[in-house]
């Protein structure tokens, strides 16, 4: 299973805290120790996200806060993995599974593998970790880049989950949840490449990098790739056709958003926005570049950080 590493369930307790405290500068001593503080960090950072105190009416305000497409991209990767866990729909039902999309017209497939996470004592954590991704990085997209255009948005998830959805059917991969999310955060961290951030232990670098750090970090702690890798190339390839190509490049369009989905999703507060009109962060470094100064990003940020 992609991910093994980072498949057992998280602990807890005092012991574990201290140990996280004692181990922290030293994190090769062991793989159990090193494998415990990285999954309770992960853990304590996941459940600030998820509504401080726990308290249901500020769950709720929180769900609402959420930006509309993340939002429903969440709900559903929480939804399908429930359904299969609570036995309502056979999770044999939920994969990606070729012969049965081709040959059985099986057609819902490609959409519930995108949903689907097999949840279990082993897989929880990997399954929460990439929660959290989706919701962070998602929803900057959403408000950042894409701010006002959940059409434009729209049409890059689908982009993107049609090109996994195609590599899945080639290379018989049965869950596509990964890739999709790992595909979001490479575009982002290209839009913001120049911004500094902070991984885990303390380590700092460009925003650029995030998506590599996270596929070489889980290779070093011994879990499948591949997942990570298709996300990292889907997402480059939207990048490039989208922004590096025909703005540095000086090539065609490629990508354009149907007219059907600025319809169903107009852009808000009056703006005018298409494929080929980079977000304004990428204007105002462009802007800088040309009059021979360098675009102050500002300061960085620890994942998971507001």
């Amino acid at each position: 299973m992609p991910g093994a590493v980072v498949l057992t369930a998280a602990g807890g307790g005092a012991g574990s805290e201290r140990l996280c405290r004692t181990r922290r500068r030293h994190v090769w001593l062991g793989a159990v120790p090193f494998r415990r503080c990285f999954r309770l960090s992960l853990s304590r950072r996941f459940l600030r996200v998820l509504g401080g105190d726990g308290d249901m009416s500020d769950l709720g305000d929180w769900f609402r806060s959420i930006p509309l497409i993340t939002r429903y991209w969440f709900a559903g990767s929480i939804a399908v993995p429930l359904i299969g866990k609570l036995g309502l729909v056979s999770p044999v039902y939920l994969f990606l599974w070729p012969d049965a999309f081709i040959n059985r017209f099986q057609i819902w497939r490609p959409i519930t593998a995108t949903f689907f996470f097999p949840v279990g004592p082993g897989t929880g954590f990997l399954y929460l970790v990439n929660l959290y991704f989706l919701y962070q990085y998602s929803s900057r997209l959403e408000t950042g880049a894409f701010d006002g255009r959940p059409a434009d948005y729209m049409f890059m998830l689908l982009f993107n989950w049609i090109c996994i959805v195609i590599t899945g059917l080639a290379m018989d991969m049965q869950l596509l949840m990964i890739p999709l999310i790992m595909s979001v955060l490479y575009v982002w961290a290209q839009l913001n490449r120049d911004m500094i951030v902070s991984f885990w232990f303390g380590t700092r670098f460009k925003a650029c990098y995030l998506p590599w750090v996270i596929l070489g970090f889980n290779y070093i702690i011994g879990g499948s790739v591949i997942n990570e890798l298709i996300g990292n190339l889907v997402g480059h390839l939207y990048f490039f056709l989208m922004f590096k190509y025909p703005m540095d490049l000086g090539g065609r369009n490629f990508l354009s958003t149907p007219q059907f989905l600025y319809r169903w999703l107009p852009n808000r507060r009056g703006g005018v926005s298409g494929f080929g009109i980079p977000p304004a962060s990428m204007r105002r470094a462009a802007e800088d570049q040309q009059g021979g100064g360098r675009h102050n990003w500002g300061q960085g940020f620890r994942l998971g950080d507001q």
